[in-house]
């Protein structure tokens, strides 16, 4: 009794375990060759195993053949069907089986059954699947037995111990329902990742269509502010071509930020240069100077005068990530106060950075800023200022922020100075060009 389970449970588990890469198989239905040929496979491997390891009962020999025939030609159609039947007859008789001619005769008029069940059986729903499924499988089975048996005149064999052939069967329905509920389970779970998926990429899609209007919105917020500088009664000629210098670059530095993000899936390679901090503290004051004005706040500006501090990197993205942490500090001062930019150096480390004397932030909200989709703006979307992170680590900088609720913030972003930085950016670029290659 015991070893009698023992072959059942043998058998169950050769016929379960090739579903696991059923999953997989799923994912290229999108290409029918390919798709059957691999249904083909794991059908056939479970063929071949339950024919190698068949059930003995009361003299006569059983296996679980008619499941995976029945399954695989469900599921991959007829050129499935015909070449597990092939599968079938081949190791039939490689097998060593008697009479293979007549058991031809007794298997091929269940195809036809398999044919005419296979129009229909993807348009049922599950409960019928299930239903048709251990119907077809029994159908093979029936079929074929009673014709072989008839042929070699041995028709009492099969028919002689009724209660020992009726529980195979009940138990090959049973193992034919849950095969079938299995599949069509892993086929559900595989459209719900799909629509999962899909539904993530719409969001980013959303989410980056936000970010790049936050993206554009600085420069052309810059803009406008010195074009209504410039019908200023009694400008100078000197400010007007000053104004004019620094709308157009910041026009540019739209356009760049559009190529940057239509880039995305493919980034172009860095340009390295010495960037100058002291230059680009001068060059951050003057950008934010309308927007701080319409806000009511004041820019302090201090810059190490001695010479110049050079750090290598990306010029416009640079100034892209310096413009957008300035803003965001300006933002976070509703009621007026003081932003204050600053350059500095240390023994090792060369200095920029950006204070305010707003909200502040908490340390919970310290530690998620930069991060995908988080943002302690009411609309921010968050992934403006992980593309300025982004842009400072790219440039082998260091970021720190120190903040207090009520008090205000400080980013500081450190790189090392000239040879150590220049040699590290360089590298990652390189790094870059090989892989866009």
């Amino acid at each position: 009794m015991i070893a009698y389970y023992k072959d059942f449970m043998l058998n169950i588990f050769l016929i379960f375990s090739p579903l696991v890469f059923y999953p997989y198989i799923f994912r290229v239905k999108g290409r029918l060759v390919l798709y059957r040929f691999l249904l083909y496979i794991v059908f056939a491997i479970a063929l071949i195993t339950t024919m190698s390891f068949p059930i003995h009962i009361n003299g006569l020999t059983y296996d679980f053949r008619s499941i995976p025939l029945a399954i695989g030609s469900l599921y991959g159609g007829m050129p499935v069907a015909l070449l597990l039947y092939a599968t079938l007859l081949i190791y039939r008789y490689l097998l060593g089986s008697p009479n293979e001619l007549l058991y031809i005769c007794a298997l091929l008029p269940s195809l036809i059954v398999v044919y005419g069940v296979n129009k229909r059986y993807h348009t049922l729903k599950l409960p019928r699947k299930i239903i048709v499924a251990v119907l077809l499988c029994t159908s093979i089975k029936l079929i074929a037995f009673s014709i072989y048996f008839a042929l070699i005149g041995k028709l009492e064999l099969f028919y002689g111990k009724p209660l020992a052939t009726l529980q195979t069967y009940l138990v090959q329905g049973v193992i034919v329902g849950i095969g079938i509920y299995l599949i069509e389970k892993l086929v559900k779970y595989f459209y719900m990742q799909e629509e999962v998926i899909r539904s993530e990429k719409m969001k980013i899609v959303g989410d980056m269509a936000a970010s790049v209007a936050h993206e554009i919105r600085n420069p052309l917020t810059t803009v406008r502010g010195f074009i209504e500088l410039l019908g200023t009664a009694n400008l100078s000629q000197q400010k007007k071509d000053f104004y004019k210098q620094i709308s157009l670059e910041e026009l540019d530095r739209a356009q760049l930020i559009i190529t940057d993000y239509l880039a995305l899936a493919k980034p172009d390679p860095e340009t390295v240069e010495n960037i100058d901090l002291n230059e680009e503290v001068r060059y951050l004051s003057n950008v934010l100077l309308t927007y701080a004005n319409y806000n009511n706040i004041q820019i302090k500006e201090n810059v190490a005068a001695e010479q110049p501090l050079l750090v290598a990197g990306d010029r416009y993205k640079f100034r892209q990530a310096m413009i957008n942490i300035g803003k965001n500090a300006i933002e976070a001062m509703p009621g007026g106060g003081v932003l204050e930019i600053r350059s500095d150096k240390t023994h090792d480390e060369l200095l920029i950075r950006i204070s305010d004397n707003g909200c502040g932030m908490t340390q919970e909200q310290i530690r998620r800023l930069g991060t995908p989709y988080y943002s302690t703006k009411e609309k921010g979307t968050g992934l403006g200022t992980m593309v300025s992170f982004g842009i400072i680590k790219k440039m082998n900088g260091k970021i720190d922020i120190q903040s207090k609720v009520g008090a205000g913030t400080t980013f500081q972003f450190s790189f090392a100075k000239d040879a150590k930085g220049m040699e590290a950016v360089s590298r990652r670029v390189g790094m870059i060009r090989e892989k866009s290659q």
